[in-house]
């Protein structure tokens, strides 16, 4: 990829946006950083799409996704953009939704793996665990768990929820990391697990 200057200037300047911000600034607020008029911004922006440096969902969306194997001066861009996979409670759980909510772009070298999906926590059950309400846990695809990790489960094949997984003779006991909630036992047959969680993603919205 053979960039002229003030392309890869806006290019590390997306790049550090993605990974601070976790989405694309405007096209107002990068002008604005970057000194340079609205119009520039858009053109630079058109320009880096031609050469193959970043994608966008449509001619006038915010959401864009550095390609990979493109370089920059900061070397291979190691980030990427997982899907939020509706919502999940981390307290009463709540109906599992199927629809995607959006994504967010993290760094690969932090959540490596193949096929990660984030949920978006609602609740406080787990917050001694340091997952609070409104967060996203980063979660890796999985059919099993081992005593203590942290997990995505659907309960009945409905519900979905966040807890930490307890493999008993003949059930299996989900606990919260919260001393106002109580561990629930369920049998085998009623639980599934969807994923291990690997990091959470704080939100300061919540």
């Amino acid at each position: 990829m053979d960039l002229t200057k003030k392309q890869q200037q806006l290019f590390d300047y997306l790049q550090q946006q993605l990974e601070d911000e976790g989405r694309a600034p405007s096209l107002r607020q990068a002008a604005e950083d970057l000194g340079v008029s609205h119009n520039a911004v858009a053109q630079l922006i058109t320009q880096l799409e031609r050469k193959g440096a970043i994608e966008r969902e449509g001619r006038y969306s915010r959401s864009i996704r550095i390609l990979p194997r493109q370089s920059s001066r900061r070397g291979e861009s190691r980030f990427r953009e997982l899907p939020v996979v509706g919502r999940i409670t981390a307290g009463l759980p709540m109906y599992a939704q199927q629809e995607w909510d959006g994504s967010v772009v993290v760094d690969g070298t932090l959540f490596p793996g193949n096929n990660l999906f984030c949920l978006r926590i609602q609740g406080n059950s787990m917050q001694d665990a340091g997952i609070l309400n409104g967060d996203l846990v980063v979660c890796e695809p999985r059919q099993y768990a081992e005593n203590g990790e942290i997990v995505a489960v659907l309960i009945q094949g409905e519900e979905a929820t966040v807890k930490r997984f307890f493999l008993g003779d003949d059930y299996i006991e989900l606990r919260p990391e919260n001393r106002t909630f109580s561990p629930v036992r369920y049998p085998f047959s009623d639980i599934l697990v969807q994923g291990r969680v690997m990091g959470v993603i704080r939100s300061y919205d919540s």
